[in-house]
């Protein structure tokens, strides 16, 4: 059976990329989701968006009022004083008035000496503060709202490579696999070619030559047999791993039939517009403008608000007289920080153009990328084209030695000269078939027109 009447349902035409359609292989669209939904990569890119969110949810937080609780207890003994006569001054009058009365109702009292440092002495407050005007916390929102934004773009950029990844590594193990079989049927020509030349030779028609060089592609049919497996194995680990899964979990793939479709690729087009790595620099750019216009405003005043509920008092007493409220306001502005704010406005004017600049060099370069991949597209097309049709020929040609052989008008070195060319053939097909298909999956990633769920 040739490799192109065993390929169709992995390879049809792919639909969404500039005009090419194949239809995609369900399998493998069950492989990329799971791949997309475990990846060990792609988990730890969700969770670094999941933590600027939350920066995000911690800008906008800044907009609500503060409210803190305060307690202040202080004890002191000693320090500044002040010494109030208030014994010399009323003594005298106290004793005049006794005398008057003629009672003890006004006694004798001391001097006082009042220390400024309080004793058992605390203060206990409420305290609401609300900014009015603050440029930097909208400026900060502003940031954090890009950071994420830049977050959600690199986790699809990854999304898209993993993407392309997990369909080049499964039709690297196709390809792998497909080759398994193809030498399998060659090592089940060789072995037939040995029966056939054994009887031939036991019949004494035959030539023991015939016999050693029949059992000699045996050998080199095995070996290549069990390098195919080893490619196979290499090819299944590495796709496993994409998909976080064990490496010796099996992969599964629908057996093609045959719908007579042919590998075309129609007029391509190159659009790089849905790109998340040029989304991305364009979020940066954003972000060092902010940045320039939180500089810009260093010197528009910052206005809060606070209110105060509160009790103090000495000995640790709570009264009406000792509850206080108090409102306020605070006003701040910079008048001279030695030119630095300028010097800092310059340097963000310089980080807008060191982001604009890398937004152009990208530009450039993933377009020049995406026609390398559509050019590598197109001679991919032209090779399986080229190699469907040297297949067809070698497999003619086979027949053809092979009814000669029987007849007894071709040698036995002329079928297996066949047979080679038509193995080599096969092999070619198989490998220009699958790099096709990736070539396809390449050029979807550079197009970046995978739907991404």
């Amino acid at each position: 059976m040739s490799l192109y009447k065993s390929l169709t349902r992995l390879v049809a035409i792919f639909a969404g990329i500039c005009g090419i359609s194949y239809a995609q292989d369900h399998q493998l669209e069950q492989y990329v989701q799971q791949g997309l939904d475990s990846n060990l990569v792609l988990i730890q890119k969700d969770l670094s968006m999941k933590k600027a969110m939350n920066g995000l949810e911690v800008a906008r937080s800044m907009f609500l009022p503060n409210i803190t609780f305060d307690l202040t207890y202080s004890h002191a003994e000693g320090g500044r004083s002040i010494d109030l006569p208030i014994g010399d001054m009323l003594n005298p009058v106290y004793t005049t008035l006794n005398q008057l009365t003629q009672s003890n109702n006004f006694p004798q009292i001391d001097n006082e000496q009042i220390t400024f440092l309080p004793k058992n002495y605390y203060d206990a407050k409420v305290r609401t503060s609300v900014p009015i005007v603050n440029t930097d916390i909208k400026h900060n929102k502003v940031v954090r709202e890009k950071m994420v934004e830049l977050s959600k773009t690199e986790t699809e950029t990854y999304k898209r490579e993993l993407v392309k990844d997990i369909k080049i590594a499964y039709f690297n193990y196709l390809s792998a696999v497909q080759a398994k079989e193809i030498y399998l049927n060659a090592l089940n020509l060789a072995k037939e070619g040995r029966r056939v030349n054994q009887k031939l030779l036991e019949a004494g028609k035959g030539l023991p030559a015939y016999v050693i060089r029949s059992d000699a592609e045996i050998a080199q049919q095995e070996s290549k047999i069990a390098e195919a497996e080893q490619q196979i194995k290499n090819a299944k680990y590495y796709f496993n791993s994409l998909l976080n899964r064990s490496a010796d979990a099996e992969i599964h793939y629908a057996q093609a039939i045959n719908n007579g479709k042919e590998l075309k690729t129609p007029e391509l087009s190159v659009n790089i517009d849905g790109r998340e790595e040029l989304r991305s620099l364009e979020g940066n750019i954003a972000i060092q403008e902010s940045l320039v216009e939180m500089s810009k405003q260093a010197f528009v005043p910052k206005v809060s608000a606070f209110l105060d509920l509160g009790s103090q008092a000495e000995g640790l007493r709570v009264s009406r007289q000792s509850q206080y409220f108090m409102v306020g306001a605070q006003l701040s502005f910079p008048i001279f920080q030695g030119n630095r704010n300028r010097l800092k406005i310059q340097e963000n004017q310089i980080a807008v153009a060191e982001a604009q600049n890398k937004l152009d060099q990208a530009k450039q370069q993933l377009e020049l990328s995406a026609e390398v991949a559509k050019n590598e597209l197109i001679a991919m097309q032209k090779n399986y084209e080229s190699s469907k049709i040297q297949m067809e020929a070698a497999s003619t040609y086979q027949r053809l030695i092979l009814r000669g052989f029987n007849e007894g008008v071709n040698t036995y070195i002329e079928t297996i000269d066949a047979r080679s060319q038509y193995t080599n053939s096969q092999m070619a097909n198989n490998i220009a078939a699958f790099k096709l298909l990736s070539a396809i999956a390449k050029l979807e990633r550079e197009n970046a027109s995978y739907q991404l769920k």
